[in-house]
């Protein structure tokens, strides 16, 4: 059970906010943790054997109100989401005493006040998302010792004051976005010193006719650098020295002289010097020449904006020839300058858009690069379509798996609200493929299961978009429906960060998750059942704890095995798992590779059989011996002891008892040498501490019910663990009303066997 002072606190946190749908309406009764709070998240502390609130997933409930000082005392908070709702109010300092906080998400609500220099003392913070609120007042220097902090997001608020020098010696910092705030002052020279940043974004700010520090140039790891719309004066710097950049913007600013001669990063695919007071002419690296000269193009260029300059010359057509094999755009903007003529081809090829209206190139000119032209680079909005599919349509909430192998079957995608923050590029189109690839792998799914709906440009420039995620296709009889805990897992990756950052596609964030009817129960309570539902294929994978530097690891597998039903593939039919369990780091073990851990459950992998079904010793891909207990039809267990079994052994931590490492919920399944007696009476010894434990030690105590050899895992150095606790039962103690059961049974339960002379 979760401490009273916890309680307390998440009670307290829920009567400062204004819960208008009622989705917090489960917050007034049992256990935070046992009876599955919505968006409390917790784990259980094998040191003191008692629940902490490791999470608070609040994400885009329409939750008004204020933050409560209470927050402060859930000690042991990881992340703390509150994105996307109407909360008003300041962020507490108390926050600042949550050393365990990991993520701070407080993004796009109506927060006001200063940022509280509490927040600068936390020592694992990684993430502060505090953008789309309406703080002011200055940075805190304090927030100069947040040494594990890669994203400091504070990007559209009214932020004020300089920018602390003493923030360049974050040691970790990738991402920093203050852009759309009231800054002013000189931009510090010392952020040069950033070892690791990839994005400096500040636009439209107000630096006062400041410089660009031309130490700058020196952010070797730099990937984008933003700073339209600053009031910069001075010389464009010399940026020839940073070997990745890939995005520059400096439009909008008071930026005189000519554009420094050094070639650029090949990388660069955006340059944006627009609304500026740069003259000479345009670079010659800007022109695509052959490999054996000695200016070499830019290759990636898609976006080259010098428009409402003093620039002057001639417009080379190099900087266009060769475009007309490549499926990359490539948008020149020359307007509003003093360029005479063009050299070479005057007619850049399809995929190529210049426009050079108001230079004297045009003065006596028709030609269709003097007109009005608006850019197509902004126009990328696009919306999925399958044309292969038939007119006729699935039954909502069902939809035409777009990208799938087999065509037209409908299945219920999951939606995800998803947005590029700062992307490093202006044209989607050449990185769509990429993004897909690196999407779907860091969510671990096939790039068929994928589909991008909605993509639109925002300002900023951001990139919205829909995520619809599918299930796999299975057959023409199977649901086509995502089970519960790959639901969970897949929102887990969003919520936690967990998709590796990249440094072409930047930072992302959630904007909102849709769970349509066949998911709309997945992150609520715990359902209980008395029998397997028909269809329904559950698994779990026990993993026993390595020891010392030798890894060891015993892992259980239960399989229940049923008969799948012949569900129409568009039917809004889908089975009843009753799995709704939340378990922290466990993995969703697939059939296939359970059965190849064991070659295919062959009988030489066979180390022993229960009531429940056989055991197989089998080799997961990691290396791993794994012990797989495979569940037969006739089983003596059901559903229920499975869940009873799942939600034990994810509460339960210690060396001489299996602990839950997964399950599989997939496919038709339900799944020697001479022990001296110094050999067995190690085992007994262990095996009794572990029933000592679940006695005396668990937090409630824990009747087993089903004690025997069978039920006691060994791992290569026979260190034994107690298993199979789908008969257990949790000792009578009072709930957090105070109620008592009546009588728990402490029947001993199970298959029966002659002897247990394992231990003798």
């Amino acid at each position: 059970m979760l401490k009273k002072s916890a309680v307390k606190a998440l009670r307290d946190i829920k009567n400062s906010l204004v819960d208008i749908n009622n989705n917090l309406s489960n917050w007034r009764q049992g256990d935070p943790c046992t009876s599955n709070w919505t968006g409390v998240l917790c784990f259980n502390s094998t040191k003191e054997g008692r629940y902490h609130v490791r999470e608070l997933q609040l994400l885009n409930m329409n939750l008004s109100g204020t933050l409560s000082p209470s927050l402060g005392r859930l000690s042991y908070l990881e992340i703390l989401d509150f994105m996307w709702n109407n909360i008003t109010g300041s962020i507490p300092p108390e926050i600042g005493n949550i050393t365990s906080l990991v993520l701070l998400l407080l993004n796009g609500n109506l927060l006001t006040g200063p940022l509280p220099e509490e927040l600068g003392y936390l020592p694992n913070l990684e993430r502060i998302q505090i953008d789309q609120n309406n703080i002011s007042g200055p940075i805190p220097k304090s927030f100069a010792n947040l040494n594990k902090t890669q994203h400091l997001h504070m990007n559209n608020n009214s932020i004020s004051g300089h920018i602390p020098a003493e923030l360049s010696r974050l040691p970790s910092l990738l991402h920093f976005l203050l852009d759309n705030n009231q800054l002013s002052g000189t931009l510090p020279p010392e952020l040069y010193n950033f070892p690791n940043l990839l994005i400096l974004q500040l636009d439209n700010n107000n630096f006062d006719g400041s410089p660009i520090p031309a130490s700058y140039g020196n952010m070797t790891k730099l990937r984008k650098l933003s700073l339209r719309n600053c009031s910069l004066q001075g010389p464009m710097p010399d940026l020839s020295g940073i070997p990745n950049l890939g995005y520059l913007d400096l439009s909008f600013n008071q930026l005189a002289g000519p554009i420094p001669t050094d070639k650029l990063s090949e990388n660069i695919t955006t340059i944006d010097l627009s609304y500026n007071n740069l003259n000479g002419t345009i670079p010659a690296y800007f022109c695509r020449t052959s490999s054996t000269s000695a200016t070499v193009s830019i290759f990636q260029l898609a976006l080259l904006s010098i428009a409402n300059n003093s620039l002057s010359g001639s417009v080379p057509s190099t900087i266009w020839e060769n475009r007309a094999n490549k499926t990359e755009g490539l948008d020149l903007d020359f307007e509003n300058n003093t360029l005479s003529n063009i050299t070479g081809s005057s007619i850049p090829p399809q995929n190529v858009t210049l426009r050079l209206k108001g230079n004297p190139a045009c003065s006596n000119s028709n030609a269709f690069y003097c007109e009005s032209r608006n850019s197509d680079m902004n126009n990328q909005s696009s919306t999925e379509s399958n044309t292969t599919c038939l007119a006729q349509s699935c039954p909502p909430p069902f939809e035409y798996s777009p990208t799938s192998p087999v065509s037209c079957f409908c299945a219920a995608p999951l939606i995800f609200g998803y947005r590029l923050k700062s992307p490093g590029f202006s044209n989607f189109i050449p990185y769509r493929i990429r993004f897909e690839n690196y999407l779907s792998s860091g969510l671990q799914l096939n790039l068929y299961q994928l589909g991008l709906d909605s993509i639109e440009w925002e300002s900023g420039p951001r990139l919205q978009m829909d995520l619809k995620l599918f299930p796999v296709y299975v057959n023409a009889t199977n649901s086509h429906v995502f089970n519960r805990s790959e639901v969970r897992r897949i929102i887990s990756i969003f919520t936690g960060w967990k998709i590796p950052d990249n440094e072409i596609f930047g930072p992302y964030e959630l904007l909102y998750i849709t769970l349509s009817d066949p998911y709309k129960d997945v992150i609520v309570t715990a359902q209980k059942s008395n029998k397997i539902s028909t269809g329904a294929l559950v698994g779990i994978v026990l993993g026993a704890i390595a020891a010392a530097v030798t890894l060891s690891a015993v892992v259980s597998l239960l399989i229940l095995r049923a008969r799948l039903r012949n569900y129409p593939v568009i039917s809004k039919r889908r089975r009843k798992s009753k799995a709704a369990l939340k378990i922290e780091g466990v993995k969703d073990f697939s059939y296939a590779e359970m059965a190849l851990a064991t070659n295919k459950f062959s009988s030489s992998s066979q180390v022993g059989r229960g009531g429940y079904g056989k055991v197989y010793k089998g080799i997961l891909a990691d290396g791993r011996t794994v012990a797989i207990k495979r569940a037969e039809e006739g089983s003596l267990q059901g559903e229920k002891e499975f869940l009873t079994e799942i939600e034990l052994l994810s509460r339960l931590h210690h060396r001489n008892l299996v602990s839950l490492l997964g399950y599989c919920d997939e496919q038709g399944e339900q799944g020697k040498e001479t022990l001296s007696f110094a050999k067995r009476m190690k085992i007994a010894v262990a095996s009794a501490k572990g029933i000592l434990y679940l006695h005396t030690e668990a937090d409630p105590p824990i009747f087993h019910r089903d004690i025997k050899a069978s039920n006691i895992l060994l791992d290569s150095r026979y260190n034994a663990k107690v298993a199979d606790f789908g008969l257990s039962r949790l000792a009578p103690v009072p709930d957090i009303e105070g109620s008592v059961p009546d009588h728990i049974s402490t029947v001993v339960k199970g298959t029966p066997v002659r002897s247990h002379t394992i231990f003798l």
